[in-house]
């Protein structure tokens, strides 16, 4: 196993003159330096049932063919008799900013305008342009309120970036904790961005010339995207803190005139968060949602709709496909539910049935593996 992980990472995370070591478990680079460019295209996974029957000639990572009962839709395999095109009437899956990650690091770094999400900055604790203390936890919140604002799209994240100005000589080390809610809902249903686990991204900082200011970007890429409506960003500080300062409690106002206050302290100038939205008919799919719903209510009738049985379980999986990563055996988070629940407005039972009745028809007719989630929502 120690050479062929070896191997593994020879081939396939060697790249742009940067070395990394491959996760088998999650298909993925961790690459040394910290940057994400180590990766090469990893080719796709070769068995039965929706695994590849063979691999595309023109790109490793996706599939060239499909096994027997199984079709070829954008490079994965999927059931015959699930139709891919019709999802994209509910929810707009595929976009035009479907980009590679090299081109997505290289439109960030020029903060290229198509990439912007404009959110609403909040925060009781800290002003943008303005030196703050940051020895005691803040917290700020970047929000959509699509609810309210934009009610036809679903928002995704795949990137952040912050700027942050320090005093000459500052011994303040940032450190910021992220926490995602991907529909709404309350801060005990979002997650936390496990940055460095399982292979998912660190924030790259980068000092802007001739300035005391730092560039903090995280890089989600491709294959971290995900559905976000707000995140919230915890601020703490690691400090070697002046003797005359150990007793303060930091609560005070900021005295730039101090010149032991002056080296603590620091400002946030611009925090920007890169994505896209995807059109969303929540109309149209509460009505797919409730047709199961009913059809469960009334017992073994339920499978009667097979064709919008086939339609949720794909939506349902391309959703939960966005999911964080999730440490080895453990399930994935649902975020299906959470759409239900905050987008569709469903209460806590309809959830429960309409899950319940996809499983079902997931398992008895289609012959297919339990699908297994963590509760977020």
């Amino acid at each position: 196993m120690q050479w062929l992980n070896r191997v593994q990472s020879f081939l396939y995370c060697n790249e742009n003159g940067f070395w990394g070591t491959f996760l088998e478990s999650q298909r993925t680079c961790v690459c040394h330096t910290g940057v994400t460019l180590c990766q090469r295209p990893i080719p796709c996974v070769i068995g039965g049932n929706n695994s590849c029957a063979m691999c595309s000639l023109a790109n490793i990572s996706q599939c060239g063919s499909c096994n027997k009962g199984y079709k070829l839709y954008r490079g994965r395999c999927e059931p015959q008799n699930v139709d891919s095109e019709r999802s994209e009437q509910f929810i707009s899956f595929e976009t035009d900013l479907d980009f590679q990650d090299l081109e997505l690091k290289y439109l960030l770094q020029k903060m290229d305008s198509r990439l912007y999400i404009h959110t609403t900055f909040i925060s009781n604790e800290i002003r943008l342009e303005t030196f703050f203390d940051p020895r005691w936890r803040k917290r700020m919140s970047l929000t959509l309120k699509s609810n309210k604002n934009r009610m036809d799209y679903l928002h995704m994240i795949i990137g952040l970036s912050m700027k942050i100005c320090q005093m000459r000589n500052s011994s303040i080390d940032p450190m910021f904790f992220v926490y995602v809610n991907p529909f709404s809902g309350s801060h005990s249903e979002g997650w936390s961005m496990p940055f460095g686990e399982h292979g998912y991204p660190r924030w790259e900082k980068v000092r802007l010339q001739n300035s005391q200011c730092f560039n903090w970007t995280l890089l989600l890429g491709n294959r971290w995207k995900t559905f976000f409506e707000t995140v919230h960003i915890y601020l703490r500080s690691r400090a070697k803190i002046p003797t005359g300062l150990r007793n303060d409690t930091g609560q005070g106002p900021v005295d730039l005139g101090d010149p032991n206050k002056r080296q603590i302290y620091i400002k946030i100038s611009d925090i920007q968060v890169f994505g896209y939205s995807l059109r969303f008919n929540a109309d149209l799919l509460r009505s797919a949602v409730q047709q199961v719903n009913q059809s469960y209510t009334q017992g073994n009738q339920f499978y009667s709709s097979s064709s919008v049985m086939l339609l949720l379980l794909d939506i349902r999986d391309r959703i939960n496909r966005l999911a964080p990563p999730s440490a080895p055996g453990k399930p994935q988070l649902d975020l299906f539910s959470c759409m239900l629940k905050h987008r569709l407005k469903l209460n806590n039972s309809e959830m429960i049935r309409v899950n319940h009745a996809l499983d079902m028809y997931s398992t008895e007719i289609l012959k297919q593996s339990d699908h297994l989630t963590a509760k977020l929502c």
